[in-house]
């Protein structure tokens, strides 16, 4: 894999330039459907992503492709309208320069979300979940062809238990009921079959998606702290009458949206508050 420090130098540098310039407290990937954030941002500049260097233009529907600077709460954020899959690219890192830029402009704690199926009856669409961890059944990593030893990243506690309490206390706080659980990779792009789906279950996982695990391990390279939400959007295959299709997921996922995004900027607002 080529290093991409210069597309990083050059992205930085051009966002610098447009006023997108750091240091930001928080960036925000938003999955699926979930572009709502975005009208909550104050003082917004937006550049789609075709103009920034090295970074990938999204070819799923339901991702705008925006970057975008504002205020949230307060607090200046970057957030990520959409993302580029691996399945699209048929690279795991093809994150690797949008998150290698937001920390180069100061972001230190990144939050990302997505759209999930649930393998939990209980935990139906429209739930919003707090990751405590993944299962990468992909057989998939943003880092390989990395060549330094900075590619061996610790994945205990990947998802920031303090940035996960600072959730639940902003769920309270917001009204919102917020679940945990265990998220499974799957590379897509077509949905898991109903005998992956127990297979997921039977191995600990209470969600399936074709995302965020990438992204994860890419904000643990680059020394970032992570939390992540996703949005369950149906059951997995085979449970109930789940049988997910894409047209589905947007769909749920905007009825979501405005839940997710009251979440997210009372969990914005809650840690500058208990910032030093």
């Amino acid at each position: 894999m080529r290093e991409p420090e210069p597309q990083v130098e050059a992205a930085a540098g051009l966002l610098r330039e447009q006023g997108l310039g750091g240091p930001f407290a928080y960036a925000i990937v938003t999955g699926t459907g979930l572009g709502a954030l975005v009208r909550d941002l104050q003082e917004g500049i937006s550049v789609p992503y075709a103009q920034i260097p090295g970074f990938p233009s999204p070819r799923v529907s339901g991702h705008g492709g925006r970057l975008h600077a504002g205020r949230l709460a307060g607090e200046r954020v970057l957030v990520f309208e959409g993302r580029a899959h691996a399945y699209e690219a048929g690279d795991a890192g093809v994150m690797r320069v949008p998150l290698a830029v937001a920390h180069a402009l100061g972001a230190r704690s990144l939050l990302l979300t997505n759209a999930s199926g649930s393998l939990r009856p209980e935990v139906g669409p429209g739930s919003l979940v707090a990751l405590t961890d993944h299962i990468n059944l992909s057989g998939l990593n943003p880092l390989i062809g990395e060549a330094s030893d900075a590619r061996f990243v610790p994945m205990v506690a990947a998802y920031d238990a303090d940035l996960r309490m600072h959730l639940h206390a902003a769920a309270a706080e917001a009204g919102i009921a917020l679940h945990e659980g265990i998220y499974a990779w799957f590379s897509g792009p077509s949905f898991e079959t109903p005998a992956e789906v127990r297979m997921a279950g039977r191995l600990g996982a209470d969600l399936v998606g074709m995302s965020t695990v990438p992204e994860v391990i890419l904000a643990r390279f680059y020394g970032m702290r992570v939390a992540a939400l996703s949005v369950v959007t149906n059951l997995g295959a085979g449970i109930g009458d789940g049988d997910p299709h894409h047209d589905e997921t947007k769909a749920a996922a905007a009825r979501s949206g405005d839940d997710l995004a009251r979440l997210v900027s009372a969990f914005v607002a809650r840690l500058s508050a208990s910032a030093p």
